[in-house]
C-alpha cells in the first residue's frame, strides 16, 4: 500500500522554499533580458529536423502509473521524434514549482491549487500550459459498511480523517458546500488509510487513484465522494513552466507538448500495456503491483484524462469554464488570482493548429 500525498504535501513548505527561489529567479531573468542571449532563438525551428538537445520534467510523485503518458512518449520514441536527445523524468515527491523556477527542469507536473498558491502568495513567474487530468482525483473515501458517504448529507455526524497538508482544501470543501464544521468531526491523521480500513473513522481524505484502489483490491467495497463533483472542480497533473520559457523557449515547449500528447494518446488507448510498462520499466524500485497500477491506468483513462472538452479540443485542454472553476476553488481557499495569471493555453492552441491529427486521440 502506497500512502498518498495530499493536494500538496509540500504546499506550505513550498511557499517557504519558493520565496527565496522566486527572488533569485526574477533577478536572473532580469539580467538575462538586459544582457541578451548568445544562443540562437529556437522560434520557428520546431517540426521536422528541429533539435532541442536535452529536456527535463519534474514529477510531483513517484514513478507510478500517474505518469504513464510520459513513459510511453519516451518508450515509443516520441520525445526523440520531437527533437530531443533525451528527456530526464525526475521522480518526486518534490516541489515542482521550486524546481521549475530555479531552472533545474523545463516542466513540472503538479496541480492548479499548488501552483496557483505560489503565484498568488509569491508572485512566482509561472504558468500552467496544459492539464492531463480534466478532473482532479481528490475524494472523501468511505466503506459501504462503515460510513457509506455517498452524498453531502451523509457527512453529518461522521468522523473524517484529514491530513495536515489537505486541511485548507477540506475547509474550502466544507465552506463551499455550506457544511457546518460542528456537524462532523475532523480528525488529524497521517497518510496510511489503515484507520479507515479498520473502521476507526468513517471517511478519509484520499485519491481516487490510490487509497480507493487499495480498498477495492482488499475487497472492502469503497464509496467515493469526489470533490470535483461536489463544489471543488480544478485541474490536476498540470504542466507548469516559467513565463520566460513561454517567451524564449516556445518551440521547445511546443515540441514537448506534441510528444506528451502522443504518449498519453497511446496510454489511454491501452491502459493495461501502460501499467505493465510502468511496473516493469519505469517504476521497478517502488514496490508497485500490476493490479493497482492497472486499475489506476484504467481510472485515469476513462474518468480523469478524457472529457467532452478533450474530445472536442484535444488532450491537455483546459476550457474557459474549467479555468474559472479552478480559480473559484482557489478563491474558496482564501486566495485571489485571475485565470490569465495562472494559465497560458496559447502554446497548446498553436500545437493543435499545427498538428490537427493530434486531436483524434480516441482510436
Amino acid at each position: 500500500m502506497t500512502p498518498s500525498r495530499g493536494f500538496s504535501t509540500h504546499n506550505r513548505a513550498v511557499v517557504r522554499v519558493v520565496k527565496g527561489v522566486v527572488a533569485a529567479a526574477v533577478l536572473a531573468l532580469a539580467l538575462t533580458a538586459c544582457a541578451g542571449s548568445d544562443t540562437p532563438d529556437a522560434a520557428g525551428t520546431a517540426g521536422e529536423g528541429a533539435s532541442f538537445g536535452d529536456a527535463s520534467i519534474q514529477f510531483s510523485w513517484i514513478k507510478n502509473a500517474e505518469f504513464m503518458g510520459e513513459y510511453l512518449a519516451d518508450q515509443n520514441g516520441y520525445f526523440a521524434e520531437a527533437g530531443f536527445d533525451a528527456v530526464d523524468m525526475i521522480e518526486g515527491p518534490a516541489s515542482i514549482e521550486a524546481a521549475v523556477i530555479s531552472g533545474n527542469v523545463d516542466v513540472g507536473i503538479g496541480n492548479a491549487i499548488s501552483t496557483g498558491t505560489i503565484i498568488a502568495n509569491e508572485g512566482a513567474p509561472l504558468k500552467i500550459i496544459g492539464a492531463t487530468y480534466q478532473k482532479n482525483p481528490f475524494t472523501i473515501l468511505s466503506l459501504a459498511d462503515k460510513g457509506n458517504i455517498a452524498g453531502l448529507d451523509d457527512l453529518k455526524g461522521k468522523t473524517i480523517g484529514v491530513q495536515a497538508s489537505n486541511l485548507s482544501l477540506w475547509e474550502a470543501f466544507l465552506e463551499i458546500n455550506d457544511i457546518d464544521e460542528d456537524s462532523l468531526t475532523t480528525l488529524p491523521v497521517q497518510y496510511d488509510p489503515t484507520p479507515l480500513f479498520n473502521g476507526e473513522v468513517d471517511g478519509w481524505f484520499s485519491y481516487l487513484t490510490n487509497e480507493s484502489i487499495d480498498a477495492e483490491l482488499l475487497g472492502l467495497d469503497p464509496v467515493n465522494l469526489p470533490l470535483a463533483d461536489f463544489g471543488l472542480p480544478f485541474v490536476a497533473e498540470t504542466l507548469t513552466v516559467t513565463d520566460d520559457a513561454i517567451k524564449n523557449d516556445r518551440e521547445k515547449l511546443k515540441a514537448l507538448l506534441v510528444a506528451e500528447i502522443r504518449g498519453w494518446t497511446d496510454a489511454i488507448n491501452d491502459p493495461a500495456a501502460a501499467a505493465k510498462l510502468t511496473v516493469d520499466t519505469y517504476g521497478p524500485t517502488f514496490d508497485l503491483t500490476i493490479e493497482k497500477e492497472t486499475r489506476q491506468a484504467e481510472i485515469q483513462s476513462t474518468g480523469l484524462v478524457v472529457s467532452a472538452d478533450t474530445l472536442a479540443n484535444g488532450l491537455f485542454t483546459i476550457s474557459s469554464e474549467l479555468q474559472q472553476q479552478s480559480i473559484d476553488t482557489l478563491e474558496a481557499t482564501g486566495l485571489t488570482i485571475t485565470a490569465s495569471q495562472l494559465f497560458d493555453l496559447t502554446l497548446l492552441a498553436e500545437v493543435y493548429a499545427e498538428n490537427p491529427d493530434l486531436l483524434a486521440y480516441s482510436k
